[in-house]
């Protein structure tokens, strides 16, 4: 539960609209300082001030979408997150360079959704519904 203190510390830093968002979609009052923003438009921040957070919760994602899910962050900025990276991809020089050009962007994961992938199937099905011949009525 967040104490009382701390959230009057984040409606402070932050300002009123960006604290009354963070209650509403994260359900937490939070304020530390702007990493870096993805290609979906995601923004990530971190808190190294120990004694605010919980500990291994001090960086975070805001999403930029409300109906939000996990594959809605890269797989660079996931590592950051889970502490698999010391620096952020925005300011690692390795990352900046690991990219090649001819690579596909990341998608997220679509099933559920309109874009979803549907296969179709192309070959003749093995067996056929019975179709009763009438002879017509003399």
């Amino acid at each position: 539960m967040v104490s009382l203190q701390r959230t009057i510390r984040s409606m402070r830093r932050v300002g009123v609209r960006e604290w009354w968002r963070q209650l509403q979609y994260i359900c937490d009052a939070k304020s530390g300082t702007y990493v870096g923003k993805d290609q979906f438009g995601n923004r990530y921040f971190e808190n190294r001030n120990g004694e605010e957070e919980v500990p291994g919760r001090h960086r975070w994602v805001d999403l930029a979408q409300h109906d939000y899910n996990a594959t809605q962050v890269p797989p660079e900025w996931h590592s950051w997150i889970s502490h698999i990276r010391t620096e952020p991809p925005s300011s690692d020089a390795v990352m900046q360079n690991l990219t090649p050009p001819w690579q596909a962007r990341y998608i997220e994961n679509l099933t559920g959704t309109r874009g979803a992938y549907k296969p179709y199937n192309t070959v003749a099905p093995k067996y056929n519904a019975w179709e009763p011949k009438v002879k017509a009525r003399a």
